[in-house]
């Protein structure tokens, strides 16, 4: 397994330029399904996520490739819909490809997808959703089969605003005979992006970044060419690096509305923040304060996928600050490793007490899962000494080789690539 070996306490400085958008690429690939025909979407990060999702667009008969930022898609040869138990476990969000596949094909087999250990994430409420619009749903164990022969627009009333759910309604609905009303939406941006992406291939789709969400059926869709949107959350995980290891750092290609919550946090804690036209400017050259209480919630909050990263500066910052998650409860999983490295963290239930430390301390620690691996490398470059953050596999799923991103702002951090076991000779 590969590993990263970082010395820290080195300030990050200079200027980046932030990639494409992971949780927008995703979804718009699985979305180009709905056209026959060739679809381009640039600015698409080189991830495993993505790579597993094309894997699974060629299983299901697409010509897909990636290159120069790129990815084309026809899928006017696909001819599948049922998507291989293996790759779904690889990968939640393979899950947005039911809407798609319903929709084109009136009929989609599926398992319960994978992804990152971080709590209880059902898919109760994509298949609530395809039910109202007129699926039947079976379900055997792990597998699920979906069959509409036409789906019918409706009302579908989300209980809570689940980004996927959203967005898998979105694409079912845009194919289906008549008009879908989606109260208690998901607002965030990918939706939006989604939205503009449905509609510059021939969709009537209203309401996205709102909590109600309109989609007029049309008969078909046809290719397009397309640019997604910067990743808000890798640029947010540079500007808490930035913070934490007292840098100065310049991010291009960002949009700040994204950001709004995350900048509010970080200006309270002190850090010096100038935003501009796509650029924003981070300063921190002292010890940050402690932030009293800081909790996680749907967009436009605070963002539960920011959380770790927040709490790895917040373990320097002065005094006792508070993080309450309410998304997912399994995401705490960071603060034993953080606490490996000379944190103070306290939980109680979905709250951690963070009191903050002088400094933290380079050892070896482990990620176990996407977020909670980006924590460890922001500690890592903010602390005295070596810090080794081992399976680095889950920060490869949502970050394009993020060592070379931190490389190119002074970060000392290198992959050391694992070796392949030798079989030994039978004795």
């Amino acid at each position: 397994m590969d590993k990263l070996v970082i010395e820290g306490g080195q300030p990050l400085s200079g200027t980046i330029r932030i990639h494409g958008a992971k949780n927008a690429a995703l979804p718009i690939l699985a979305a180009s399904l709905l056209a026959e025909g060739e679809v381009t979407v640039r600015n698409v990060p080189r991830l495993l996520d993505i790579d597993v999702m094309l894997d699974i667009l060629r299983n299901l008969g697409c010509n897909a490739s990636y290159g120069d930022r790129s990815v084309i898609v026809d899928t006017s040869p696909a001819s599948s819909s049922h998507i291989p138990e293996t790759l779904m476990r690889q990968m939640r969000s393979s899950v947005f490809l039911t809407g798609p596949l319903l929709a084109r094909f009136g009929e989609v087999h599926l398992y319960q997808p994978g992804g990152c250990a971080i709590g209880e994430r059902k898919i109760d409420l994509h298949l609530r959703g395809l039910a109202a619009l007129g699926a039947d749903i079976q379900e055997k164990g792990s597998r699920i089969v979906c069959r509409a022969a036409q789906l019918k627009g409706t009302e579908v009333i989300l209980d809570f605003p689940s980004v996927g759910a959203t967005e898998n309604i979105m694409m079912a609905a845009v194919l289906a005979k008549g008009r879908t009303t989606i109260v208690g939406a998901a607002r965030e941006p990918e939706i939006q992006d989604l939205q503009a992406f449905l509609n510059q291939m021939g969709a009537q789709v209203t309401g996205a970044g709102t909590d109600t969400i309109f989609v007029e059926g049309v008969s078909s869709l046809s290719g397009c060419d397309f640019e997604i949107i910067p990743d808000r959350i890798v640029s947010g995980t540079v500007m808490v690096a930035a913070a934490a290891s007292r840098g100065d750092v310049e991010l291009h290609g960002v949009q700040p509305r994204h950001l709004t919550s995350l900048i509010h946090v970080l200006r309270r804690a002190g850090v010096q923040i100038e935003v501009g036209n796509a650029i924003i400017k981070i300063s921190a050259s002292t010890r940050p304060k402690a932030v009293e209480r800081v909790m996680t919630s749907p967009y436009p909050a605070f963002p539960t996928d920011l959380q770790a990263q927040l709490m790895a500066f917040l373990s320097l910052a002065e005094g006792v600050s508070v993080i309450k998650e309410t998304i997912f409860e399994g995401r705490f999983k960071h603060v034993d490793e953080l606490c490996r490295m000379g944190a103070d963290i306290r939980v109680d239930l979905n709250t951690a007490f963070v009191r903050g430390a002088p400094e933290l301390y380079g050892t070896t620690v482990e990620a176990t899962d996407l977020r909670a691996g980006a924590a460890l490398v922001i500690a890592g470059l903010a602390a005295q000494g070596r810090t080794v953050v081992e399976q680095v596999h889950y920060i490869d799923r949502g970050y394009e080789r993020i060592e070379d991103m931190f490389r190119q702002l002074g970060g000392d951090i290198i992959r050391e690539c694992g070796q392949p076991l030798i079989p030994q000779p039978a004795r």
